[in-house]
């Protein structure tokens, strides 16, 4: 499929731990950066994390040291592993792919 598509959402505590998944398909994937952003009820959507095709990676300040995003090309995957979260980290969080392919998005909520 075209479309990127996220799992892993869900309802945790403070202080827990989630890892989202987002797939789509080799051909928009494979070569391309991708990237995750989130976006609050009432806010923008706001960059979280990003990787290049090769591998490098870097962060909003907000998530640093907590948040750590990664891919897999040959299953054509991306995925973000988020520790430490805070209720503030809530938000629907969407999978990007460059140049132009947004997934659907996965609620995270972070509460006790």
């Amino acid at each position: 499929q075209a479309q990127p598509v996220e799992s892993g959402g869900g309802l945790v505590q403070p202080g827990g731990s989630l890892r989202l998944s987002c797939t789509a398909s080799g051909s928009i994937f494979r070569f391309n950066a991708m990237a995750w952003y989130r976006q609050a009820p009432g806010m923008q959507r706001e960059f979280v994390a990003h990787i290049t095709s090769g591998g490098t990676t870097n962060y909003a300040d907000s998530v640093k040291g907590r948040f750590t995003i990664s891919r897999d090309n040959a299953k054509n995957t991306g995925s973000l592993q988020m520790n430490s979260l805070k209720p503030e980290d809530t938000a629907v969080y969407y999978c990007f792919v460059a140049p132009l392919y947004w997934g659907q998005g996965t609620q995270v909520t972070v509460s006790s």
